[in-house]
């Protein structure tokens, strides 16, 4: 007879056994380094079943009832699972505004009502779900892996939150991209191409895991049971989030090698966070979960999600990433191939390898534009660099800069979008947002088209021209100075400087500041700011994220411009049409001394975003003979002076590229002097 620990430890070498048969699972550590992706990892629709009921049994375990999201790596929604009597609308809350919410219209997504008879508060619950599993895929890599719980850090007016006077997290807004709406993220419920959207953006509430297969990532999970769509503000304690609980059991045989997970890779000399559960504090065994089969339609059933998921909802297989079905492939095998093998670059393309984005010329902006030939060349220069220099967020130390590339015209048309290999999917969008954001901020007509959209709109004009000293004031966003998206960010925080509590609030963003008078900019005593409510970021794309929800009955979807829901809207369409991003990595673009567009670059670190950016641009210049290139330096937002409360009279931020950032090379300040 088998002691009970032999027994207990066959048990475990059974459900490996098990895992391994099912092609899920692989060692504790990794060592893919962007190139483990090939045509068999992905998630089968058995191995989503796997992963469904485990989270079940766990969410039984502890007597909860849960909502589970499955997706692949480039979002498309494998299954979503309800279990009976759970909550059917989850609340949008970050906890700041228990007391007191700010004025009607003037919240965000904060406690928001929709337009359905007898909802509750809050969102139906699939929608928070996928947002979860959305958010874990996209950030996650052969290099990292990263959890709802890793975007909460890195989102919020500190960094760490709840760490007062330091500055706001390094991707701070990036929870407003893949959003509902716009032209660039896939919209539909049937297995397709990617990226594909998401229902709220990205989400910072734990409870999205990645899913791994073979040391990739294949997808994620999400799961709301606590009815709460929201962030964790204070990371200096451990949470045991029943979202996360459920979620982790969710993963076990597709766990995230522990050698890529967040809380191995540090930005700034600060740990990043990953999950505070462990299997230890799972209540069940996932190994004895029951077979789908018997809980479907017992336990719970599989629902629908209008726009992401379909009715009769069914489970289905991902795609493989990087192969034809995920929209993803390599730039060689486009017809006819964008780029040589050498370059080792990646399209979007559709299932006839027909890339989405080719390079195009784009407008005509006083007689100047520019040609396919130069956004070829900006491309190819962009990713050069890319792949000599070392990221920032990526393990091992030493990997490459993975990253994706958009350029775009002065009207946010897109000209071209490249990736490097393995780059993080959340960065294609982003991307994009960034380059549309510069080119829209740098153009002299910037200040009348946001001032004619809304009074909303027209009153952060009128903080920002007002904001800075002259001879820059009342002219900001009119006279042709040339903004970076770092440029852009440094006033879209609710503290100037950054993180510095006594100063004013930036004027593209909503208050943070809870105690005493208002004093000019300073805007005390009102508090407006959460991570659902941040400022023009937010409020240009409100409409559209509605919308694109199919919860405004005056435009049903597919919504393709989030800033421009109806033919009314001031700004022309598709100038902003995925939204803007907040946070560095993109620059201008001249030509003769003519703004002609943008390049916008996400990937593996701000800084390394703004040194490829700001190198791609001038790299494109010596290779071009000078006929393209970055903004003059008498132009650009470094000179743009803020004084404010007395204080020592501020700068702008244009870039900042990283000391030392090429491997195997000793150049120390490769923007220097350029």
């Amino acid at each position: 007879m088998l002691s009970a620990s032999t027994w207990v430890a066959c048990r475990a070498l059974l459900f490996l056994v098990a895992v391994f048969a099912a092609g899920g699972g692989q060692a504790a550590n990794s060592n893919c380094v962007g190139s483990c992706a090939n045509a068999g990892t992905f998630l089968r629709a058995s191995q989503v079943q796997r992963i469904i009921a485990q989270a079940v049994a766990e969410a039984r375990a502890r007597n909860r009832l849960a909502t589970i999201a499955v997706v692949d790596r480039v979002g498309n929604v494998l299954a979503v699972f309800q279990m009976n009597g759970a909550r059917a609308f989850a609340r949008i809350t970050s906890g700041r505004f228990n007391k007191r919410l700010p004025p009607p219209g003037a919240a965000g997504l904060e406690e928001i009502q929709l337009p359905i008879p007898r909802a509750p508060p809050g969102v139906p619950s699939p929608f928070a779900a996928i947002a979860k599993a959305i958010t874990a895929a996209y950030l996650s890599s052969e290099g990292n892996a990263f959890s709802t719980r890793t975007a909460n850090q890195i989102v919020q007016e500190f960094f760490n939150p709840g760490e007062r006077g330091q500055p706001s997290g390094p991707l701070f807004g990036v929870q407003f991209s893949q959003l509902p709406c716009g032209d660039l993220v896939q919209q539909g419920e049937a297995v397709g191409i990617g990226p594909r959207r998401s229902p709220l953006g990205l989400s910072a509430d734990p409870g999205g895991l990645p899913l791994f297969f073979r040391g990739t990532p294949v997808g994620g999970i999400g799961v709301i049971a606590d009815g709460i769509y929201g962030v964790d503000a204070n990371i200096f304690d451990v949470d045991q989030s029943v979202d996360e609980l459920i979620a982790l059991a969710g993963t076990v045989g597709f766990d995230a090698p522990e050698n890529r997970r967040a809380d191995r890779i540090a930005v700034g000399g600060l740990l990043l966070r990953f999950s505070d559960a462990d299997t230890d504090d799972l209540l069940s065994d996932p190994g004895s979960a029951p077979a789908f089969g018997s809980i479907n339609g017992r336990q719970g059933t599989l629902v629908a999600a209008g726009g992401f998921y379909p009715s009769p909802p069914v489970v289905r297989r991902g795609t493989a990433f990087g192969q034809r079905n995920s929209g993803i492939i390599p730039a060689d095998q486009v017809r006819p191939p964008l780029f040589g093998r050498g370059l080792d670059a990646f399209v979007l393309a559709d299932r006839r390898f027909v890339n989405r984005f080719p390079p195009i010329a784009g407008a005509i902006n006083e007689g100047q534009r520019l040609t396919a030939s130069e956004v070829k060349t900006l491309l190819r220069e962009g990713i050069k660099v890319a792949n000599s220099a070392r990221a920032n967020i990526r393990q091992p130390n030493g990997s490459q800069v993975r990253v994706t590339l958009s350029v775009v015209d002065v009207n946010g048309t897109i000209l071209g979008v490249a990736r490097t290999r393995d780059a993080p999917v959340f960065g294609i969008d982003v991307s994009l947002q960034k380059a549309r954001a510069a080119a829209f901020f740098s153009s002299p007509d910037a200040a009348a088209s946001l001032s004619d959209a809304s009074p909303v709109l027209a009153g952060y004009v009128r903080d920002a021209q007002a904001f800075v000293d002259p001879p820059f004031r009342g002219r900001v966003f009119a006279d042709g100075v040339a903004y970076s998206n770092r440029a852009i960010g440094n006033i879209a925080r609710p503290f100037f400087p950054d993180g510095i509590e006594a100063g004013p609030t930036g004027p593209l963003s909503k208050p943070a500041i809870s105690s005493g008078p208002r004093q000019g900019f300073f805007r005390i005593g009102v508090n407006e700011w959460s991570p659902f409510n941040v400022g023009i970021q937010l409020d240009l794309v409100a409409g559209g994220v509605f919308a694109g929800l199919g919860l405004d009955s005056t435009r049903p979807p597919p919504v393709t411009d989030c800033v421009s829901p109806s033919a009314s809207f001031p700004i022309a369409p598709g100038r902003l049409a995925n939204g803007i991003q907040i946070f560095p990595g993109s620059v201008p673009i001249n030509k003769s001394g003519v703004l002609v567009g943008a390049l916008g670059i996400s990937g593996d670190g701000v800084d390394q975003d703004d040194m490829v950016a700001f190198l791609g641009v001038n790299n494109a210049s010596v290779a071009l003979g000078g006929r393209i290139k970055n903004a003059p330096r008498g132009l650009r937002a470094d000179r743009v002076r803020i004084t404010q409360g007395g204080s020592q009279a501020l700068r702008l931020r244009y870039v900042q590229c990283p000391v030392a950032p090429f491997i195997g090379s000793d150049v120390q300040t490769p923007c220097k002097g350029k």
